[in-house]
């Protein structure tokens, strides 16, 4: 296996025995391959090509797949094994103005053209401080947005990968994190945030060049406050739907229109909610849920999609009506195992929003899939389908 390597196509329908619904799995190796972090689209090409992770050959690589034949290309040729310093590429983030990528690998952000699949190292992080976490471009792909936070391992373990070991010792330990913004075609890293706060998840919006979010990273219901908004441009920061003291809010995601923020969470007295919130806290709408899920995605309100958990390992759609939303309705039985990060089942709906990709290790290895979203009123509600 190399580095430009072509592969024949492994994708083959799989129908789910409860509901009849038909995805497609993608891969299908004896090794796991998973998607990109929910919270990153990986089509590009017009959504004809798709980014996804593998470990096939014993080391974690990028491949692109071709989403009308089937075939799929290696694109990059490290050799580490996960978790000897080559990440997951879960991390990984598409500009969208060219077919480029960015991805962590050994302390160095790189840029890779995924045509020539020549790499440009863009950033090295600096003595003192660990990388690897989200990346993504501003709007106008002029910039790819990453966070950099203290390096802490000599005082405890950490593994956010396998189990969250370490999460809540370094939340509590107060590390200096960095929020930078690095120019695409090359120059000098700018930190536009910092502060003594472990921060994560950064996702820029769509549409607004000069906007991302950032979290306060930590056990939800410990982190001071989990959602900001940061403006590229000065510099300033706010909270985004401010919390009540016992509430615990997150897993945020831009709408397509890369105005609004989604989000799901629990109310002080544990009800589950899903809602959203334009970026400077006004347009909110936020509605109960009978079943909560690991993660939720969608491209707007009106429809989204959520993996479940463990003890109910389903996909589920939820309608948005007058009074509330609608379901949950279940699409199929993913049956994933959340074992480590990479075979967690985090849902994407795809950006003309006809279907949704997944991951799961339902059959012993993690492999992505696409099912096509048929009709709401079609699917069985949940509590029939759980008995």
């Amino acid at each position: 296996m190399a580095k430009g390597e072509v592969f024949a196509p492994e994708w083959h329908e799989v129908e789910d025995l409860e509901t009849g619904v038909k995805s497609r799995q993608l891969t299908d190796h004896k090794a796991h391959s998973h998607h990109l972090y929910f919270t990153n689209s990986g089509w590009y090409d017009d959504n004809q090509r798709l980014l996804f992770a593998s470990d096939r050959g014993g080391a974690a690589n990028l491949y692109s797949l071709d989403l009308r034949s089937g075939e799929f290309r290696q694109l990059t040729d490290l050799e580490e094994p996960r978790g000897a310093g080559s990440g997951s590429f879960q991390s990984t983030s598409v500009n969208p103005r060219r077919a480029e990528a960015y991805f962590w690998r050994q302390g160095g952000l790189f840029a890779i053209d995924l045509d020539t699949l020549e790499e440009r190292l863009l950033y090295t992080v600096p003595a003192g401080f660990r990388g690897g976490g989200q990346t993504n471009v501003t709007a106008d792909g002029a910039y790819v947005c990453v966070n950099i936070g203290q390096d802490m391992s000599d005082r405890f373990r950490m593994d956010l990968g396998a189990g969250y070991v370490g999460m809540a010792e370094y939340w509590a330990a107060n590390p200096r994190c960095q929020v930078l913004r690095i120019p695409t075609q090359g120059g000098e890293a700018a930190v536009v945030w910092e502060e003594e706060s472990w921060i994560g998840h950064i996702n820029t919006s769509p549409t607004r060049p000069n906007l991302l979010t950032f979290c306060h990273e930590g056990p939800w219901h410990k982190v001071d406050h989990r959602i900001w908004m940061l403006d590229l441009d000065t510099g300033d920061a706010w909270k985004l739907r401010p919390t009540a003291p016992r509430e615990r809010v997150g897993h945020e995601y831009w709408f397509t229109d890369g105005e609004h923020v989604g989000y799901h969470g629990w109310t002080e007295g544990g009800s589950a909610f899903h809602g959203a919130v334009r970026y400077d806290n006004t347009a909110v709408g936020e509605y109960p849920l009978s079943h909560t899920s690991m993660h939720f995605h969608s491209n707007d309100l009106n429809l989204i999609v959520g993996d479940g958990n463990r003890n109910l390992p389903r996909l589920l759609l939820w309608r948005l009506t007058e009074t509330g939303f609608e379901g949950p309705r279940v699409l199929l039985r993913h049956r994933g195992s959340f074992h480590i990060q990479a075979v967690h089942v985090h849902p994407r709906v795809s950006p003309d929003g006809s279907q949704i990709l997944y991951t799961t290790d339902a059959r012993g290895y993690g492999n992505p899939h696409l099912v096509d979203i048929p009709d709401f009123d079609s699917l069985p509600p949940l509590d029939d389908e759980a008995g």
